[in-house]
């Protein structure tokens, strides 16, 4: 019986990121994916500058554009362009970007167990057992769960949530006058319903055009994406795919350990509440829990979260607040020139938000705003019932 030091469930880029450093500092590790690489995966695939540094030394970025110019509107109307000297946003496909990934875990002394969709985790003070789909068992001493916020590993730890929302989006083949139209641009639509928006993301010949809003609006989240395409007037462009998905924001004490099994990225529901931005989460989450595991401190995974990334998502979770009251000023303060800075800050991974709003303006700024009385057209359904 084989034995693994590690095993991997999931082989996103926040399980990858995990393998591969616990594997190049000689933990035994062994991923399982349930696809094959390369796969689809709904996501707007966007990096920001916190997501190339932590991916720089491992792989060469698969970029299909690199943004520079953005334009934000506010459900269609008062638009605005901004432009800046270098890139903001690097846009992936993440077939490509996870199979980069994928070979730079292996290359790292990792294997990846393709096919196998984990059922069941059990666990005892001696190791952890995965019970496969096909029947057969992982043995290991540690597992690192990436199989995403509905996943096998997130209902184990018991993982609680506070924000649930639902993404939808379309991959749009279109035509070289459109593409050209789009290069290096991205649209940001600020959207009818509380905390929703939408974005028209360039990757050569295709668009990503999403929306996103809380859970609980489905009918009239899909209405949203139907008038914003053919506001673009790309509703007749063909979509390479058509797919949904719920992101999940974790609960401040949620627990992101239970014994032995560790989860990472949107399987433990880290991502930044307001944009939902999780990619730079996954990899920086992955890469602290492999190096928990290659240190022998589990818990220390646990405690580099609470340091580096949940202050973050506090700080996310009052910019949603705000955006969700009033999202016409929050388009005014975007339009100002310290707003641009803040998010040329954010996009280019020079600043977190806590950093961002700890600044004396921006706590000014806050303060007035959130004693604003709310308005009575807002609306909370962001949580699980």
């Amino acid at each position: 019986m084989i034995v693994w030091d590690l095993a991997v469930v999931g082989g996103g880029p926040a399980g990858l990121s995990a393998a591969y450093v616990a594997a190049r500092a000689g933990v035994r590790t062994l991923v399982v994916e349930r696809a094959e690489h390369p796969r689809y995966k709904t996501c707007g695939g966007g990096l920001i500058g916190t997501s190339l540094a932590e991916v720089h030394d491992r792989i060469e970025v698969p970029a299909h554009d690199r943004v520079d110019r953005v334009t934000f509107t506010w459900d269609g109307r008062r638009g605005f362009t901004r432009r800046h000297g270098g890139p903001l946003v690097t846009m992936v496909r993440r077939d490509e970007f996870d199979d980069r990934l994928r070979a730079a875990a292996v290359a790292a002394g990792a294997e990846v167990r393709e096919r196998a969709t984990v059922r069941a985790v059990e666990q005892d003070p001696d190791g952890v057992r995965l019970r496969l789909s096909d029947g057969t068992t992982v043995h290991a001493r540690t597992v690192i769960g990436a199989d995403g916020s509905s996943g096998v590993t997130a209902r184990h730890v018991g993982v609680r949530y506070r924000q649930v929302d639902l993404g939808l989006e379309l991959e749009l083949e279109v035509s070289p006058e459109q593409q050209e139209r789009w290069r290096r641009h991205v649209l940001l639509d600020w959207g009818p319903l509380p905390g929703s928006y939408a974005w028209v993301f360039p990757k050569g010949d295709r668009l990503t055009v999403g929306v996103i809003a809380g859970r609980g609006e489905g009918e009239r989240t899909r209405e949203y994406l139907r008038r914003f395409v053919d506001r673009l007037g790309l509703a007749d462009a063909p979509a390479a795919h058509d797919s949904g998905h719920l992101t999940r924001c974790r609960e401040d004490d949620a627990p992101l350990r239970r014994g032995r099994v560790l989860v990472v990225g949107d399987a433990a529901g880290l991502l930044e509440p307001w944009s939902r931005e999780g990619i730079s989460y996954a990899l920086r989450s992955g890469a602290m829990a492999g190096a928990a595991v290659a240190e022998g401190d589990l818990a220390g995974y646990e405690r580099a979260v609470a340091e580096r990334l949940v202050p973050s998502m506090r700080a996310g979770y009052r910019l949603l607040d705000i955006f969700e009251q009033r999202p016409e000023v929050f388009h005014g303060l975007v339009a100002t020139p310290p707003g641009w800075r803040m998010f040329v800050r954010f996009c280019q991974g020079r600043a977190s938000f806590e950093e961002t709003l700890d600044r004396a303006p921006a706590r000014a700024a806050m303060a007035l705003l959130e004693r604003l009385p709310a308005p009575r057209r807002r609306v909370a359904t962001r949580t699980e019932a």
